[in-house]
């Protein structure tokens, strides 16, 4: 009897190593995939690749792809696997510029992408593949010329003074009190963007309850499920459809769906005109599209919902970002802190005490300091492109076939000492006049070419409005709770401060 259950137990055994076998073969078919081409490449794990300690949230995407990027300092690019995907991180300069700007034809996608379901998300211009984006980054760009943003900074002062006016609640006399300084910035630019997108008052600042400030939180929760999704869409989109991931959470989207058609049907009822998103999306909802495009992307639905989805992300998130690491920086450098207020003060004191467009592009320190802020912290700290077609590496043997994703390390670049002396020191001289260039041909928080953040100018100038109102009304200083040397979150794929940004702030005596 023994002797026969024994027997019996052989076959699922054997079944089961058959089939771990199997799938071991499967997974790791293409580990020599990088050796065979002549590229370095970083030895991988069975099923994982080299994503272990990004899944088991020991250690951000961010700080995953820097130390692929420090793997081998003397290439021009190192390969990797996700899962068993080969993976490529771009090391040379030179390299990224093709990639980037002179050949884009051959990186005309991000590989960032969603399942077709995922309304927002294949229609949000961050995901959108060619053909299409190309025509809806010519229609979107107009909500960012010149003369539009000079028409919304009043509306971001006004949202400046709100903060003001909230901080003056906290009782900030005296010495001060401490203050969590990426959840007050939050805040403040969900606010920003709620008023020059959808001409609405959000109340993030008087109320951390406030639905818009609610649903900002959600794309950035802090759960297992929630960081599976992101990693999915960004470095494992086959994942993506099987699994029925989204790039926007569901309780986002419906908000978001709600937020727009009710700004919309108002605006269009009242016939008023903000010059924002809002009337842009109503110019191009209405406009007769006899082109060619017309087939492949039409403002209908979900598509009008898709691009203020992605104005909402990049909006509030990229400048919170760079906004408290800039006054956690100024804080702990007193010194840059007096000069940049003074150079603040003066101005604004010639322009009869307003803050004007004017004003904020003649303030040179203001923009070297955050120049370098978003130098050390940049916000999604890597670029992402994948091969539409083979490219043939220039000067190499290298041929990058057709759909491979290619990588741009950001914190490897902006950390590397042959580009930037001493990247851990926080140095805005290195963006002076003087030494721009050479500082800005490895800086890349943006992106470049074609593909360059469609709001790098607007997110801008909201951190500039921020620290302008900031710095000339407070003292920001280190406390307690300050990290000293700053200490990055291990988890997720965006920059942040691990357990939050907090500052003494002392209401200056005038």
């Amino acid at each position: 009897m023994i002797f026969a259950w024994n027997h019996w137990m052989m076959y699922p055994i054997i079944f089961l190593t058959l089939i771990t076998y199997l799938a071991y073969r499967y997974m790791t078919r293409n580990f020599d995939y990088w050796k065979k081409r002549g590229v370095v490449s970083v030895p991988p794990t069975p099923f994982l690749g080299n994503f272990g300690g990004f899944l088991t949230g020991q250690k951000s995407g961010g700080k995953l792809l820097q130390e692929i990027y420090n793997y081998a300092p003397d290439e021009p690019y190192v390969g990797f696997f996700g899962f068993d995907k080969p993976l490529l991180v771009i090391r040379d300069t030179n390299l990224i510029k093709h990639i980037l700007i002179k050949d884009f034809d051959h990186f005309q996608d991000r590989y960032t992408s969603s399942g077709d379901y995922d309304l927002l998300g294949r229609a949000s211009l961050f995901m959108i593949k060619n053909p299409a984006w190309k025509y809806v980054r010519t229609k979107m760009s107009s909500i960012y010329t010149s003369g539009r943003l000079k028409k919304m900074v009043q509306l971001l002062v006004e949202v400046a003074q709100d903060l003001v006016t909230h901080l003056e609640s906290l009782d900030l006399k005296g010495p001060g009190r401490t203050v969590e300084m990426k959840e007050l910035c939050a805040r403040f630019t969900t606010d920003m963007i709620a008023t020059t997108a959808f001409g609405l008052r959000a109340n993030s600042l008087n109320d951390p309850n406030a639905e818009f400030r609610e649903r900002g939180k959600e794309l950035f929760m802090d759960t297992w499920y929630r960081s599976i999704e992101q990693i999915a869409n960004v470095f494992a989109p086959f994942l993506v459809t099987p699994l029925r991931f989204y790039s926007f959470p569901k309780k986002f989207s419906a908000f978001l769906r709600v937020a727009v058609w009710d700004a919309i049907n108002q605006r269009e009822k009242s016939g008023n005109k903000r010059h924002d998103l809002i009337d842009l999306l109503i110019e191009l909802k209405n406009q007769e599209d006899n082109s060619a495009y017309k087939d492949i992307f039409e403002f209908k639905g979900d598509n009008i919902v898709a691009q203020a989805a992605v104005f909402f992300l990049g909006g509030f998130e990229t400048s919170s970002t760079t906004l408290s690491f800039s006054l956690y920086e100024l804080a702990v450098h007193p010194e840059m802190q007096i000069r940049l207020r003074k150079e603040i003060t003066d101005a604004v004191e010639v322009d009869g005490g307003e803050i004007t467009y004017e004003t904020i592009m003649q303030l040179p320190y203001l923009d070297m300091v955050v120049l370098e802020a978003l130098r050390k912290y940049p916000s999604l700290p890597f670029l992402d492109r994948v091969a539409t077609s083979n490219y043939s590496v220039p000067g190499t043997d290298l041929v990058i076939e057709k759909g491979t994703p290619v990588y741009i390390p950001l914190l490897g670049l902006h950390y590397d000492p042959k580009y930037h002396e001493n990247p851990d020191k926080f140095d805005p001289e290195r963006f002076s006049e003087a030494r721009r260039d050479s500082s800005k041909r490895a800086w890349y928080p943006f992106g470049d070419g074609p593909h360059v953040c469609i709001g790098l100018r607007l997110g801008l100038l909201q951190v500039k409005v921020g620290l302008i109102e900031m710095l000339r009304n407070y003292e920001f200083s280190p406390c307690d709770k300050t990290a000293i040397p700053m200490v990055l979150a291990k988890k997720g794929l965006n920059v942040a401060a691990e357990g939050g940004v907090y500052l003494n702030i002392k209401e200056l005596i005038k």
